[in-house]
């Protein structure tokens, strides 16, 4: 038998690290981050809404106006997703963005809030989800159940089996501390200035302006922080998929 028969296929000999397979966690994740974002388009349609309703407000002040076009936004996407076919569950995440924001202007209109107190209260539900996230994220890596490490179990036949790897478990909790981080910077960041606006404490108009500011610079410029140092633990592709022991005796199945 010569070498190369010997060599095992799996293995990129020049790094003696596993090839790029759907085998190893982190080609898994890249693939389950691809489904559950939508590539690029699904994060752009996932970011219509905030992006449109925060820059007609602070141009018009016209708090009508930014959710109509944010609404119009995510209306044009699921008008081109349906011609062409394709899955609107990107543009339902947009819908639900701003059906939620629009739920939280009417609640401080129905209060009492003017225009600038309304347009403070649609940045609060993005605020608490974060929180939320942050919290339940940050707890699963504290408890040494990673929430990324639950992707794995989703594709690996065995939804705790990843649990008794060590180093897949050090992974995942690697990347749920990422995953988490933009979004607990950014409560960290906007809730004092919301709650400060929502309070009276500083000019509501000058909260509004931090919290876009934060939300739309800072914010998006953390994301994408986070997702090169993604891309970065996830380019060694070096942490195999243990399959099920049952699955292991059985072996290859002839096609």
């Amino acid at each position: 038998m010569s070498d190369s028969d010997a060599a095992d296929p799996t293995v990129d000999p020049a790094t003696e690290k596993p090839r790029p397979t759907v085998e190893t966690v982190e080609a898994m994740v890249r693939a389950q981050m691809a489904a559950s974002l939508g590539g690029r388009r699904g994060i752009i349609e996932a970011a219509i809404p905030g992006v449109l309703f925060t820059i007609l407000w602070l141009v018009t002040k016209d708090i009508q106006l930014a959710l109509i076009v944010g609404g119009a936004g995510v209306g044009i996407a699921l008008v081109i997703r349906l011609v062409q076919r394709s899955t609107i569950q990107y543009v339902f995440n947009a819908a639900f963005s701003i059906a939620l924001g629009y739920v939280f202007t009417r609640i401080a209109a129905n209060a009492g809030g003017d225009a600038s107190d309304q347009a403070l209260a649609y940045f609060l539900p993005g605020i608490l989800i974060s929180l939320g996230y942050t919290i339940l994220f940050g707890a699963s890596c504290l408890l040494r159940w990673p929430a990324v490490g639950f992707m794995v179990g989703s594709v690996s036949g065995d939804p705790l089996a990843w649990h008794d790897d060590p180093q897949v478990v050090k992974l995942c909790t690697r990347l749920t501390w990422v995953f988490l981080m933009p979004g607990a910077v950014g409560v960290l960041l906007q809730g004092p200035v919301w709650l400060l606006g929502w309070s009276g404490a500083i000019d509501t108009d000058t909260a509004v302006l931090i919290v876009s500011v934060l939300r739309l610079g800072l914010g998006w410029a953390l994301r994408i922080g986070a997702w090169s140092l993604i891309i970065w633990l996830l380019a060694r592709n070096a942490t195999p998929i243990e399959p099920r022991p049952e699955q292991a005796e059985a072996g290859p199945q002839p096609g």
